[in-house]
């Protein structure tokens, strides 16, 4: 088999962030340097400590978890308790970690991460807002063009917003930081609400997941459970959609996703549209595609994967 992809996950986790963790984990295809955990769903001091529970669950103690950003670039931190439960992981009781967080900051270690290994040979992974990888461009410009690729879930075009009419709850939170990122020129792979409304869970494998009989498994099937009771009550849908997993799914099945090579911007003015991710899907203008922004996924195999992968622990 070729080598493992080299990536950094950076998240503020959140249940869907979890699964896409776990999933990651279970995937030899992938070497994962570390976790950086950034403020979003929830706080930094519960994101960084939920990181390492998911962690520990997985029997992945050799992780290295970070603690980064605490708020975004220019603006008030807002959280998403009312989608995750106060601790962002509600839904299953699980042990405070006992692994240590690492002393350095995510921002350091996204830096001298990218300085140490080959160019071009580690994808950075955001999950959440994006202020630990825009911290990380502005401090060091030398690392941007030594990222492999970023491949975040972020946005929504044709779907509009979750947190507003026009944003995505990641990019919503720190469009500034969103802004930095995608004009650096690092390839960009994004899964926006496009795809992820696409991804949603059933009954049958939620139950699926709790009648694989191990922790790993109960966890992922009670997790769900509780965000579906935000988001059947919200979209009227089956299910809730996996957001955060489609992330990982990407890097190890690609064809599960087709979408366009697009240009997306980033709004920051709008009265009613701060944070949308303006994509010109019918390339109306000049600017040069900057991102492949993704707008369907095969959702049978989708979920397929997800359940080999999780069946794995």
């Amino acid at each position: 088999m070729a080598s493992a992809r080299k990536i950094i996950i950076d998240t503020d986790p959140g249940q869907d962030d979890a699964v896409a963790i776990l999933l990651a984990l279970a995937s030899p295809e992938l070497e994962v340097l570390g976790i950086t955990a950034v403020a979003g769903n929830v706080p930094l001091a519960l994101t960084q400590k939920n990181a390492r529970v998911v962690c520990e669950l997985a029997g992945r103690t050799d992780i290295r978890v970070f603690a980064g950003c605490d708020r975004p670039l220019k603006r008030k931190l807002v959280t998403a308790e009312h989608v995750h439960g106060k601790t962002g992981l509600d839904g299953v009781a699980l042990p405070d970690p006992t692994m240590p967080l690492e002393d350095a900051h995510a921002v350091d270690f996204l830096i001298e991460t990218l300085r140490r290994e080959p160019p071009g040979s580690v994808t950075l992974c955001p999950l959440g807002p994006l202020t630990n990888i825009a911290t990380a461009f502005e401090k060091a410009p030398d690392i941007v063009g030594r990222v492999a690729e970023i491949v975040l879930m972020g946005g929504g075009y044709f779907e509009g917003g979750n947190i507003t009419p026009a944003a995505e709850f990641n990019i919503y939170v720190d469009p500034d930081a969103a802004d930095i990122v995608f004009r650096a020129g690092v390839p960009l792979v994004v899964m926006p609400l496009d795809v992820t409304h696409k991804a949603l869970t059933s009954r049958d494998w939620v139950e699926g997941m709790r009648s694989l009989g191990t922790e790993v498994g109960r966890a992922v099937a009670s997790w769900t459970d509780f965000f579906e009771r935000f988001d059947t009550a919200k979209y009227g849908s089956q299910g809730a959609p996996l957001h955060d997993p489609c992330v990982i799914a990407y890097l190890i099945e690609p064809d599960l996703f087709t979408g366009r090579h697009v240009h997306v911007a980033i709004e920051l003015e709008g009265t009613h549209t701060l944070g949308m991710t303006v994509a010109d899907w019918w390339r109306v203008t000049k600017n040069a595609p900057n991102a492949m922004f993704m707008g369907s996924v095969d959702r049978d195999r989708f979920f397929a994967l997800l359940t080999e992968r999780i069946g794995r622990f």
